[in-house]
């Protein structure tokens, strides 16, 4: 029995190194979330639309509309003309949907940097100088990014999610920075433990794992909850994606939901070992008292 307790945290110690690696990789990585804006761009080339924002910019998303514009009933046979409301409507909606420069992007905790060979243009003004591949991810407020010219209820919507928004961020580093934190004292209690055969010390190595566990949920959950607020701010036109650009998660947040298995295995495994121990010895006690009888 003292074998396998010892197996078992050997393995919980193993197991909870192997997640403190790929936390570590998923934090100094930029792969959270992943945009490809390639056949978006395509099409916009296709209708002739020129876009209004600089070159190689990274801007917000706009509103969800059709991916193409429906050729005038004037051209087609056997239909009357248009009236003008409708054919400047549908003007407008593609104006809308093209107005805006999206790029391919990869975002992380502390970066948001343009995927590199996706875009030609963008990487001849990224070799030049003209543009950064990176810029920073902001977790203070800023009111210099809040569009102009727009309406002060419609200001004041946007400045209270950009609060919500930083605070989202913050809490997603924040608990993801404890995580490994708290895994990592743990990890040192239970290999003090497993060398100085102290049953205590390994099951509190395993109660940390699973508190750091707990914190990795949290930072992994509020890490969701705000691309998906960012994705349905208010006004649609200024931050939601058009329909035809994919988007998702990379392989840094695979790393961290995959360390988070790892610790929360860890922490069962090390809280299991001593009661291996401690059944042992509760069976061997009566043996000895019915020895001295």
């Amino acid at each position: 029995m003292a074998a396998a307790a010892q197996a078992l945290s050997g393995t919980g110690l193993l197991l909870a190194a192997a997640a403190l690696a790929l936390l570590a990789v998923a934090i100094g990585t930029d792969s959270w979330y992943e945009t490809d804006a390639r056949r978006h761009r395509e099409r916009c080339r296709g209708f002739g639309h020129k876009r209004s924002d600089p070159p190689g910019s990274m801007s917000a998303p706009s509103s969800h509309l059709p991916l193409r514009a429906r050729p005038p009933r004037a051209l087609l046979p056997g239909r009357p003309p248009a009236p003008a409301p409708a054919a400047a409507a549908a003007s407008a909606a593609l104006d809308s949907h093209c107005g805006r420069r999206f790029n391919s992007t990869v975002s992380g905790l502390w970066r948001r940097c343009h995927r590199a060979g996706y875009e030609p243009d963008s990487e001849e003004l990224i070799r030049k100088g003209v543009i950064q591949r990176c810029t920073a991810v902001k977790y203070h407020y800023t009111s210099s990014s809040l569009p102009r010219n727009l309406p002060i209820n419609i200001t004041n919507t946007i400045r209270q999610d950009e609060w919500h928004a930083l605070h989202l961020r913050r809490m997603t580093a924040g608990f993801i920075g404890m995580a490994v934190s708290i895994i990592l004292f743990g990890w040192i209690i239970g290999v003090l433990g497993c060398c100085k055969q102290q049953e205590l010390m390994q099951y509190v190595a395993g109660l940390l794992f699973l508190m750091g566990g707990t914190c990795c949920i949290i930072s992994l959950c509020t890490c969701v909850a705000g691309i998906n607020f960012e994705l349905s701010r208010y006004p649609r036109y200024v931050y939601g994606l058009p329909e035809d650009i994919s988007h998702g998660y990379g392989w840094s947040m695979f790393c961290a939901w995959g360390g988070l298995g790892l610790t929360l295995l860890a922490g069962f495994l090390c809280t299991l070992a001593p009661s291996l121990n401690t059944s042992r010895a509760s069976v061997q006690k009566p043996r000895q008292e019915n020895g001295a009888v």
